[in-house]
C-alpha cells in the first residue's frame, strides 16, 4: 500500500497554496492541481497578502503520491495593473479545458471590493484564453463549481456574498452562456461549494469556516443537510491539527479523495479569525488529502474504532462518521504517512490510484 506525503505540497514561491482543484491532464497523462497562490510571505496592509494572487499549478506523475510545482497559469490578465485571482474550477469538455476563476480588481487591503467569475479556455491547462466575465446574481460572487447534469446541462454553484454568502446556482447548455436559477443552500453563510457523485448519490460540501458541511441530493436541485460536519476537528498529522478549509473532491473508480488546506497555527475556527497577525506563520497554508469511503452499515451495529479490523480500515488515526440513510461517510486519514517538514503545503493520505 502506498501512502503519500503529509503535507502533500508546498508552494515554493509564497508558501500560501489554497483552494485546490484536481484534474487529469489528457495530454500529459498526469494529474494537475490548480490553486490560489496566496502571498503568505509578504507584509502589507490589511489583507493585501490574500489579494494580488496568481493561480499556481502543481503536477503529479505518480497518481497523486507526490506533487511538483510547475508554474502559474498564463494568459489570465484581465483589466489594468496587477489583479487578484482565486479559487479556480476546471473541467474538460470536448477538446478544451474550461476554467472559472474568481476575480477581484486590484490588490485590496480589505474585503469590501467587487468580485466576479471569469471564464477561460485552454488546450493544455497552462496557457489560457479569456472568454468572458459572467453575469450572475450579483457583483460580489466567488468560488465556482461546475458539474454536468444527467440531461447534459451544465450547472454552476457559487458563493453570492451580496445574498447572505449563500450558494446560488446557474445553468448552461454550452459552458459559455449561463442563466441564474435559484439558491441551493442558505441555512448558514459559507463558501467553496463542491459537488460530486459518489456511492449512488450527489453530494455538496461547503466551507462554513468551522469544518465542512455536507448535503446530499437525488436530483442536484433539492439538497438535504446532514446534522454533523466533517473535518471540523484537527487530525494528528504534522500541521493538520486544525479544521479543513475550501476542499475539492476527486472521484475515480470506487474511490473519492478530498483535498483541503489548513492554517496550521490557527487554533480557533475561521469565524473568529483575525487577519492582522504579527506571526507570519499564521498566514501559511498546508494542503492535505483524505480518502472518503462510503459503507452500507446497519446503524445499530456501527462498531467502535478499536473493534474494526485494521485490514478493513487500515490504521486510521481519525475517523469521523456522518450518517446518511443507510450510508456512512468516513473521512479517514492514515497514521502511517510520510511526513515532510515544510512551512506550507498540501497532503495526500492513502492513494490506491488517481488514474
Amino acid at each position: 500500500m502506498k501512502t503519500a506525503n503529509a503535507p502533500l505540497f508546498k508552494d515554493p514561491i509564497h508558501n500560501g497554496a489554497a483552494d485546490p482543484v484536481v484534474i487529469y491532464n489528457e495530454e500529459t497523462g498526469t494529474h494537475y492541481m490548480l490553486y490560489t497562490a496566496r502571498r503568505a510571505d509578504v507584509e502589507e496592509e490589511g489583507v493585501m497578502w490574500v489579494h494580488g494572487t496568481d493561480i499556481g499549478i502543481a503536477e503529479s506523475k505518480d497518481n497523486g503520491n507526490s506533487w511538483e510545482y510547475i508554474g502559474i497559469c498564463k494568459g489570465l490578465e484581465y483589466g489594468e495593473g496587477k489583479n487578484t485571482y482565486w479559487a479556480p474550477e476546471v473541467i474538460r469538455f470536448g477538446e478544451l479545458y474550461h476554467m472559472y476563476v474568481s476575480y477581484v480588481p486590484g490588490i485590496p487591503a480589505d474585503w469590501n471590493h467587487p468580485r466576479y467569475i471569469l471564464h477561460y479556455t485552454s488546450k493544455n491547462l497552462i496557457d489560457w484564453n479569456f472568454e468572458s466575465k459572467l453575469n450572475l446574481s450579483s457583483e460580489k460572487i466567488i468560488d465556482a463549481c461546475v458539474f454536468r447534469l444527467p440531461d447534459g446541462i451544465f450547472r454552476m454553484w457559487y458563493k453570492d456574498e451580496r445574498n447572505g454568502s449563500h450558494t446560488y446556482f446557474a445553468d448552461s447548455k454550452d459552458l459559455y452562456n449561463w442563466e441564474v436559477k435559484d439558491c441551493a443552500a442558505d441555512d448558514v453563510p459559507h463558501e467553496g461549494a463542491n459537488v460530486f457523485e459518489f456511492g449512488g448519490k450527489y453530494w455538496l460540501i461547503t466551507d462554513c469556516w468551522s469544518g465542512l458541511d455536507v448535503y446530499y441530493s437525488d436530483d442536484l436541485t433539492t439538497w438535504t443537510k446532514q446534522s454533523g460536519r466533517i473535518l471540523d476537528v484537527g487530525g494528528t498529522r504534522e500541521d493538520d491539527g486544525v479544521i479543513a478549509n475550501h476542499a475539492d473532491v476527486y472521484v475515480t473508480d470506487n474511490n473519492a479523495y478530498i483535498f483541503y488546506f489548513t492554517h496550521p497555527d490557527r487554533q480557533k475556527n475561521m469565524l473568529e479569525r483575525q487577519f492582522k497577525l504579527p506571526n507570519l506563520k499564521l498566514k501559511t497554508v498546508f494542503w492535505y488529502v483524505t480518502e472518503i469511503r462510503i459503507y452500507r452499515l446497519n446503524l445499530n451495529n456501527i462498531k467502535r474504532l478499536d473493534e474494526i479490523p485494521s485490514n478493513l480500515l487500515y490504521y486510521f488515526d481519525v475517523v469521523m462518521l456522518i450518517l446518511f440513510p443507510s450510508l456512512v461517510i468516513t473521512i479517514s486519514p492514515l497514521s502511517s504517512v510520510r511526513y515532510t517538514s515544510t512551512p506550507a503545503s498540501l497532503s495526500l493520505l492513502k492513494v490506491s490510484s488517481l488514474g
